[in-house]
Order: C-alpha cells, then structure tokens, then sequence
C-alpha cells in the first residue's frame, strides 16, 4: 500500500477495513492457545532476524529523510536501527514468548456464606489502537505484547519512522501465519496521513477498545483531547533526580550521569537535578564534572552557578521542560521536603530518583511522591518494560486507571467473574 491515501473517503474506507478486520481476529485470539501465541511470537523474532539486511536498508531510508529534514541527534537516535538494536527487538519478542500467559488467569477467589464460589478472571481487552512517534522498536514490543494477551492490535506509527516499522511489521506477520493465527490480529496504518490518527481517536465504528500513546507532549495531548474511547496515558518523561544529605558520593556520580547521558531521548532520562545544601560542597562538583565530561549542558539556579561557572541560568520554563538532549538542570533544595514539593509541583508524574543511604529518607521519598515509578540509588534508564522482567513495554502510564507504570501483558487485559453454584436463588 502506498505512504499517502489522499481521498478523505477513501481513507475512511480504509480505516473502518482495518477495524472490522482487527475485531473479528481479536474474537479468534482470545480463545487462542497459548501455545499458538508463542509459536508465533518466536517465528516473529526468527523472521526479523533472517529480515535483518531488508529493515536496515527501509531504516537508512528514515534516517535519510529525517537527516534532510533537519532533526535533532536525540531524535535520530530514537529512529536509528543497527545489528544491537536489532538484537534487542529479537530477544524481547522471545522474552514475551515465553512469559505466561495472562489470559484466563484466576487473580481471587472467594467463597460467599451461601456457597457460592467467585473467581476473577483475566481476560483480553479486546482490539487496542497504539499510536507512537519515531521509535521502530514499538512497532515489535507492540504487537508481541498485544498478542501474548490475547489482543488484535492497530498500529499506527509516526511518518519519521514509516518505513522501518512496515519491514518490521512485515516480520510479525510471517510469524502469524507460521503458528496459523490470523494476519489481522497485528495490522498496521498504510498511510502516513495524520487524518488516520483521528479515525483512530474516533474508535472505528466501536471496533477500537482502548488507544494507548506514545509520544511527544503534543501527541499524547491530541489523543486526550479527541479520543472517544479510554486512553492509557503516556504523558512527558519529566524526570527528577534528588541527592539527598545521605548520598553515598561515588553511586550519586555514576548513577546520575547515566540517568542522564546514557540515552538522552528516552522517556526515562533524567531532566532535573535536585541536590541537599548540606553535601553542595562535596557532591556538586563531582557529579556535574561527570556530566559535563560526556557533553552535559548545565543550567543551574543561583546557589549552582556561584559554585559551577559552566552553568548557564536556569529559567522557569527549565524546570518545566523534557530537554530529550544533553541538557540538565539543577536545583539546590535546604531539604527533602522541599525536594518533595518541587517535585510534586513540576513532574509529569513518570519516574523519580534519590539517591541516599538513610533509609527513612527513602521511605518519605517513596510514601509522598506520586509518581508511576519511583527509584532508589539506581539509575532511572531503567524505567523499562523490558529491565522490568516484561519482555517490552507499550509505554509508561502515566495516569491512574487501569494501567500505571511499564504497559505489559498483565496491563494489558481485563477480568470477568466466574460465579459457579449449586442451586441457589436469592431471596
């Protein structure tokens, strides 16, 4: 199919297809053996790796096109595909091959006083609708993840990264007809017209159950604003990092300058530092001459720049921003409290860190911070389905309902009751 279906009708047309098709293999799936879905998803990663020449080749086509249009080093890294990323798709479609499977599993069960016996049991959402930017490797976590729970799934990926989703799409398609499961249960978009998206946010005629996001500010925001049925929020990765007074000096170093610099474009990299006035002396330095050794920007408030002359003024909208590059800024707190309420105040709610040895400290950190992940002594990189045991992740929920944290095969079913008797009527 081509990159572009002009005609408003025609998409329409197109879309509604996609939908009826992706509801009538979802009704296969959730009667689907596990062994069916696993037989699938290893023939899914067998397929990419035999595949490898023809993905880089659509890959390097991407990155062409994102190179001329301009993007940043951030961005293109998130688009980049090699022979280790590739390795990495190939073992997270294993991963999730072999978890178990969530489907039919008895989360309680419980025995009423007039004998009757409940079960809740997991069951598929039904067809899931993912909308994502430039990452190919969503296009695999996505449709493995969404077929290990029993899910026909839609894809729709950014136009940046077109291409290379479609060979990579092609790869889990070979792996549904070699388990003999039906093609439509992973589909993806044909088209890179933004319209799509909208069609999607619209539901299909009811065929979409839920929509899950992952992306940029604007993406996620689109989605919230338009979308007729529920949404697993993936908001902004405004990630925090604080040192506490605690801070064992050698894991604050390490740990930061990986949260930060290891991939600067993840939703999981840290974007602002929060450091105790009591170690400034005997932290601050060692930990921004870390960072600025791997090509750190510093923007720093006053308390930073009086100690720190590389660091540039921080300004409101820095505490406020999801920088995705070699940028970080820092903030001298008098406290954990204040630390807490900055915090609370600035975060999208993803992932945060501290760093500290007093473990009440931790404890506070961990009871007063709502967010979906929280991290001690440990770098927040590994804000990751995958690092998590998942096998991948649809993305980061950041909302309440449903889903928080890493989206996996759990995250990604419902339940039903099962109420089994013996005779009885209610009076």
């Amino acid at each position: 199919m081509s990159a572009a279906i002009p005609q408003t009708d025609t998409l329409v047309a197109t879309m509604d297809d996609l939908g009826r098709r992706a509801r009538k293999a979802a009704s296969i799936l959730a009667h689907t053996s596990s062994e069916k879905k696993t037989a699938a998803l290893h023939a899914a990663a067998k397929a990419i790796d035999a595949n490898r020449a023809k993905i880089l080749t659509a890959n390097a086509t991407d990155l062409e096109a994102a190179k001329s249009g301009g993007m940043s080093a951030a961005f293109l890294d998130r688009l980049l595909l090699d022979d280790a990323r590739l390795d990495g798709i190939i073992s997270a479609l294993e991963t999730v091959a072999e978890l178990p499977d969530p489907v039919g599993t008895v989360i309680a069960n419980w025995q009423r006083p007039n004998g009757l016996d409940i079960s809740r049991v997991r069951t598929p959402l039904g067809v899931i609708g993912v909308i994502f930017e430039s990452r190919p490797n969503v296009t695999a976590d996505a449709g493995a993840l969404c077929l290990k729970a029993g899910n026909a799934v839609i894809l729709r990926g950014g136009s940046d990264s077109f291409h290379s989703s479609r060979a990579i799409h092609a790869c889990l398609v070979e792996g549904l007809k070699s388990a003999g499961l039906p093609e439509d249960a992973i589909q993806i978009v044909p088209t890179t017209d933004r319209a799509a998206v909208g069609e999607m946010l619209k539901g299909l005629n009811g065929a979409i159950d839920v929509i899950v996001p992952r992306g940029g500010k604007g993406l996620v925001s689109r989605v919230q604003s338009e979308a007729r049925v529920p949404v697993f929020a993936h908001l902004e990765g405004l990630v925090h990092v604080y040192v506490d007074k605690s801070a064992d000096l050698g894991i604050a170093v390490s740990v930061i300058a990986n949260a930060k610099m290891r991939r600067t474009g993840i939703c999981g990299a840290a974007e602002t530092l929060l450091i105790h006035k009591d170690v400034v002396e005997t932290h601050l330095k060692p930990v921004i001459d870390a960072l600025i050794e791997k090509g750190c920007e510093i923007r720093g408030d006053a308390a930073v720049r009086d100690l720190m002359a590389a660091a540039r003024p921080a300004t409101e909208d820095d505490w406020r921003t999801e920088y995705e590059d070699a940028i970080i800024s820092v903030k001298v707190v008098s406290d954990l409290d204040e630390a807490i309420a900055h915090i609370e105040h600035y975060s999208s709610h993803h992932t945060e860190a501290i760093i500290a040895e007093d473990g009440q400290a931790v404890e506070k950190f961990f009871n007063e911070i709502d967010s979906a992940i929280l991290m001690h002594n440990a770098s927040t990189q590994f804000a990751d389905g995958g690092e998590f045991g998942f096998g991948g992740e649809i993305g980061i929920a950041t909302g309440k309902m449903h889903a928080r944290g890493p989206v996996g095969v759990e995250q990604l079913t419902s339940f039903k009751y099962l109420v089994r008797g013996t005779g009885q009527t209610r009076p």
